[in-house]
């Protein structure tokens, strides 16, 4: 059980890390000012991970300095990254979430 707690939060760690970037957090203030509920956080951070990836993909196409590539779906890496990204945008969607939720009570 520990191991599986240890990797949990490396997931967390790791996706947390990306996530506290500029794109990141672009992407979590507004995926939180879509957020009305705590139970549609899940949805919401699934909704933010396709939009970090849709960003990671176009980035170079929009700037002119590269050429659209897909990213590498049948590797294991692409995977456990899209996995760290959406605990990553759990941790951070729900901290900004509540932040809202104490402001907009708070006026």
């Amino acid at each position: 059980m520990p191991e599986f707690v240890d990797q949990a939060l490396v997931l967390a760690r790791e996706g947390f890390a990306e996530v506290n970037a500029v794109q990141g957090l672009f992407v979590a203030v507004v995926a939180t000012l879509m957020l009305t509920n705590w139970s549609r956080i899940g949805v919401i951070a699934g909704g933010a991970v396709v939009a970090h990836i849709a960003l990671d993909v176009m980035a170079p196409v929009i700037a002119e300095v590269g050429g659209f590539q897909l990213p590498q779906v049948l590797e294991v890496e692409f995977w456990r990254y899209l996995v760290a990204l959406f605990v990553g945008y759990l941790i951070v969607i729900g901290i900004l979430f509540a932040i809202k939720r104490l402001v907009v009570k708070g006026s």
